[in-house]
């Protein structure tokens, strides 16, 4: 038992000794490492955020806002330009050449020959 709270202390200073050691390792100070790194960021040499490789440069366009604005609006009254929610076009709305009262008079004939079913029931 004894022997064994010995090595306690002896493994504790062996870890901090040899991390004290690799501290020292480099021989520089913290300022010369500061320095070291702005220079190095103001080079570019230096890798920073979360993004490893080179960003693209910005494209830089021809025509002014102006134009681009008077585009897009002859665009949209062309119709060129889909708006809201659907990319799609949407269907037009069904034409009926039935009027309402000859629908109305149909679905009351329907009923009284029992060839409507209403509610749940099944045919």
């Amino acid at each position: 038992m004894k022997t064994n709270l010995l090595w306690i202390p002896l493994v504790v200073v062996a870890a901090f000794g040899t991390q004290a050691a690799l501290a020292q390792a480099t021989g520089k100070t913290r300022d010369e490492v500061k320095k070291e790194c702005a220079e190095a960021r103001k080079a570019g040499t230096i890798k920073e955020g979360e993004c490893s490789y080179d960003m693209p440069e910005k494209s830089k366009s021809n025509t002014t806002r102006a134009e681009v604005k008077k585009e897009a609006t002859t665009a949209r009254k062309a119709g060129a330009i889909k708006e809201g929610e659907c990319a799609y076009d949407m269907p037009e709305k069904g034409k009926s050449n039935t009027t309402r009262a000859a629908v109305k008079a149909d679905c009351a004939a329907a009923r009284k020959a029992g060839t409507v079913t209403e509610g749940e029931a099944k045919p």
